[in-house]
């Protein structure tokens, strides 16, 4: 232990009798492992002001007394604080260092952001004057407003240098930078609190002490047992493997199941009936870009251009790593592509160019994006007919993808980036050999490679009256065709698709 740490203060619970320790002069609370007291700390006392919920287990590879180094500065977890919102939740990890301060480490999901508190001498807008993706300035440094969410605390754990009321809603707003930083601006106090951070890199903060995950399954790094309830809709067994889940769907008749306020009682369901099929069963590990990744989800989404009246469709496929979260496996009319969600917001430059990491994206689409078919577990709410707007950018082989979302109680703004992968390397990568042809997105031949005037006149009317007829087609199914009760197809449309990767849920970090 650092020596930092050796001047720690130990008392006993109020509640139970068993040990509390302070090893941060920071903290002014904490949770007793044994009996779940709240306790506070005046002087040399402690005193018990009630219980509190016990930590939801996400399998983070952190736990109290991990330790571990942050630009050369040694620290140790210490307190744990666990966040939720409508859609998904997080921890922030307390740490005290070495030199005698604190930070958090707050993890989403697999991705982490190292944070410390911070202040600004302007008067910050209230929560409801914040415009989602607007610009404004804090310290002098440009940043997008990113995410406006209602957050509750919804467990805690150890050390805690405050204690927002259990269960009692307050407003999180979400500033972010192109190089990258995160301002979060937290309304649970009178002025609000300022956090500024940094995305890191589980790997590089040099860990120590970690969980044991060596028994956990696979990809996941879940315990096998998982939780069971039967199907709302027809009674079949589900089994909800991942505890971060929100959604699930039912394998036996494809019910989309809200998981997210728990499995007892009745619970939240939609019946879908579309026969659509993952080319990737759900369960599969393949390798990319030097990770092993399992498919833990599945969505099929539509898109409409503003102003087409044109719709076009493409799928998403959710990968899961125990150490670097999750990322998306996106399968577009234009070709396939490895996406995961930014820590940073690019740089606006017009409107239809971008720079990130020091590159410039072209807006290729903008469109309106319908989710209209689930399978498998998401970690935030899946619903059918969730509805977005989508940007996509593109810089060679590089891909952007902005998804605005807005519900009643939050609004958020999520980039991703990502590149374009040749079918093959999906195919090796999940060992399909054989099933080449089901992968190829290649652009559609023309027509005929002979010489245009060996058609003739009544050859060249009988290409007229079927591109006509084909055209009729496309404009009747693409006006009458509804994601809601049937999968429209994405042949109708003649150009573009989506990046995707990010769909509504879990930005937070």
């Amino acid at each position: 232990m650092s020596d930092s740490l050796q001047r720690a203060y130990k008392a006993a619970c109020p509640g139970c009798g068993a040990a509390v320790e302070f090893r941060s002069l920071a903290s002014t609370h904490a949770v007793c492992g044994f009996c779940q007291s709240t306790i506070v700390r005046d002087g040399d006392s402690l005193s018990r002001i009630g219980k509190i919920s016990e930590v939801f287990d996400d399998y983070s590879p952190l736990q109290i007394l991990s330790q571990g180094k942050f630009n050369s500065v040694g620290f140790t977890v210490v307190g744990r604080l666990q966040y939720k919102y409508r859609d998904g939740s997080w921890s922030e990890w307390l740490c005290a260092l070495d030199d005698g301060s604190t930070a958090s480490l707050s993890e989403d999901n697999g991705s982490f952001v190292w944070t410390k508190a911070a202040s600004t001498q302007r008067t910050l807008p209230k929560p409801q004057q914040w415009v989602l993706g607007n610009t404004t300035a804090i310290n002098g440094r440009a940043y997008s407003v990113a995410s406006i969410q209602e957050v509750a605390l919804m467990s805690a754990q150890g050390e805690l240098p405050k204690l927002p009321p259990v269960g009692t809603s307050f407003t999180v707003v979400e500033l972010r930078s192109a190089q990258g930083e995160v301002i979060s601006i937290d309304y649970s106090t009178e002025p609000p609190s300022l956090s500024s951070g940094t995305s890191v890199v589980l790997e590089n903060l040099q860990l120590t002490g970690l969980r044991d995950l060596a028994n956990k399954t696979g990809q996941g790094g879940k315990e096998v047992k998982g939780r069971h309830f039967n199907c709302p809709n027809c009674g079949s067994a589900v089994s909800v493997k991942l505890e971060t889940s929100k959604s699930i769907t039912c394998g036996s008749c494809n019910s989309l199941i809200d998981v997210s306020q728990g499995i007892g009682g009745g619970l939240a369901h939609a019946i879908q009936d579309e026969p659509v099929r993952p080319l990737i069963s759900i369960g599969s590990v393949g390798t990319l870009q030097g990770k092993s990744w399992q498919i833990v989800g599945f969505q099929h989404r539509m898109g409409q251009e503003v102003g087409d009246d044109e719709s076009f469709g493409w799928s998403e496929y959710l990968l899961y790593n125990a150490k670097a979260g999750f990322q998306f496996l996106v399968d577009a009319e234009d070709g396939w592509s490895l996406v995961k969600p930014t820590t940073g917001a690019p740089e606006v430059k017009t409107s239809r160019l971008v720079t990130y990491q020091g590159s410039s994206f072209t807006q290729q689409y903008a469109y309106k994006a319908e989710t209209n078919y689930v399978a498998g577990e998401f970690y935030w709410r899946v619903e059918r007919g969730q509805q977005t707007y989508n940007e996509d950018y593109a810089s060679g082989k590089l891909v952007l993808s902005r998804e605005q979302s807005a519900g009643s109680s939050g609004k958020e703004v999520t980039w991703s980036i990502g590149s374009k992968l040749e079918a093959s390397t999906v195919v090796n990568a999940f060992k399909l050999k054989g099933q080449e042809a089901k992968f190829d997105r290649a652009d559609v031949a023309p027509l005929s490679s002979g010489d245009a005037s060996s058609l003739g006149v009544v050859g060249w009317i009988v290409v007229l009256v079927v591109i006509f007829i084909i055209f009729s087609m496309m404009s009747r199914c693409s006006r009458d065709c509804d994601p809601q009760r049937e999968n429209c197809s994405s042949s109708y449309r003649s150009s573009g698709g989506s990046y995707g990767g990010y769909s509504s849920g879990g930005g937070h970090k």
